[in-house]
């Protein structure tokens, strides 16, 4: 079986052919899965780069990729709701073990107050960039056919899901009706384009405020599926404000606070700014502290952090997915730019981040069902007994 891990001690990531786990005995609730495509991030740059991430305990390296979507090949005992042939996606974040904290005691690891959370394919637990894998059958998510070449824009998109369900849990405050019909999204990439497509799904007047030129592909894109797009590099907040006016939900999604402190003025009374995005250390940031809390406190305004996603916004990305190849089919599937082969990750995950979307290539749909090789533990245990 083959896999993309980075070697924490030696500082490479390499491709690496092992015996996998298809020969091995399920453990009960458990499932074997062929991962089909795998999408690269910026986190895994980072963990190629030995910025971030950490190898499970006990081993010296780490199995990459958390954006998967895979079919189910074989499943333990015990397991209800997937059968071999299924299309599913595995949820990323697993619960901490401290019996005090109540997020992932409730099932809600993405608030866990530990910080001792596992992440496959991040920190403490292999990921998915390799050709089998076993993982519970409650960390899965079924993927419709229809949706399955799209699969793995899933797990980003659960971000996406995330962010409208705190920004819907924010309205409650407010003592009217209020659907936040103006949105400007914060960066033109993956996670970018795709808040703005559910935006523009919801009817928000929408903007892509990034640093791409009005003319480029991104830009185009963006124009595509009905929202507006606005070049930081020729047009400054007010500008942009001038031009397009406050907005009454902002949703952050380049992880450079340089840039996205300075669009808290767009911000309407009321509204609500969702940061998603993860800086890379940098020396600290000079702005108008003063002016902030101002107009916090004056115009009622929110600022709230968003990470990882439960499983309700992976079922609600799923919807959002196909709703998307409704609404706009040729520009959703344009976020997927760029497919590789698996022995091509390596050398990739060195490069600098381009175009929207580069996704890893492992498998076709249906050969966990066809493929004959795939062994069963009765036959492993059989050539064991022969060579021994």
């Amino acid at each position: 079986m083959r896999s993309v891990a980075a070697f924490m001690a030696e500082g490479v990531v390499r491709l690496v052919d092992e015996e996998g786990p298809g020969a091995l005995p399920l453990a009960r609730g458990h499932v074997l899965l062929r991962p089909l495509e795998v999408g690269v991030c910026g986190t895994d740059r980072e963990i190629a780069a030995f910025a971030y991430g950490s190898a499970p305990p006990g081993k010296d390296r780490l199995v990459l990729g958390h954006e998967a979507v895979a079919e189910v090949a074989r499943t333990g005992e015990g397991v209800e709701r997937v059968r071999p042939g299924d299309l599913v996606v595995p949820m990323v974040r697993r619960p901490c073990d401290r019996v005090e904290c109540p997020a992932c005691r409730a099932g809600r690891q993405d608030f866990c107050t530990t910080g001792e959370f596992i992440e496959r394919g991040i920190c403490r637990a292999d990921g998915f960039m390799a050709e089998l894998v076993v993982d519970e059958e409650r960390y899965l998510v079924h993927v419709p056919p229809a949706a399955c070449e799209l699969g793995a824009l899933v797990e980003p998109l659960s971000i996406t899901a995330k962010a409208f369900a705190q920004r819907d849990a924010m309205l409650t405050r407010l003592p009217w009706d209020h659907d936040g019909t103006r949105g400007l999204v914060l960066g033109a990439g993956p996670i970018g384009v795709l808040t703005a497509m559910g935006l523009v799904a919801r009817g928000a007047r929408t903007v892509v405020y990034s640093r791409e030129p009005e003319d480029d592909d991104r830009a185009e894109l963006v124009r595509g599926i009905g929202a507006d797009y606005v070049s930081s590099g020729s047009t400054d907040v007010p500008g942009l404000v001038r031009r397009a006016g406050r907005f009454d939900v902002i949703i952050e999604a380049v992880g450079v606070p340089e840039f996205a402190f300075k669009t808290v003025r767009a911000l309407a009374p009321n509204g609500v700014f969702i940061v998603t995005g993860l800086p890379a250390p940098r020396p600290a940031i000079d702005f108008d502290a003063a002016g902030l809390m101002r107009d916090l406190v004056l115009h009622n305004q929110v600022i709230v952090g968003t990470v990882n996603a439960g499983r309700a916004s992976y079922e609600e990305a799923v919807r959002m997915l196909e709703r998307f190849l409704i609404l706009f089919p040729d520009s959703v599937r344009r976020v997927i730019q760029r497919r590789v082969a698996l022995d091509e990750a390596p050398a990739l995950l060195r490069q600098p981040g381009g175009g929207v979307k580069t996704v890893i290539h492992i498998a076709e749909a249906g050969a966990a069902t066809r493929d004959e090789r795939l062994p069963t533990p009765g036959r492993a245990a059989a050539r064991s007994d022969r060579g021994g």
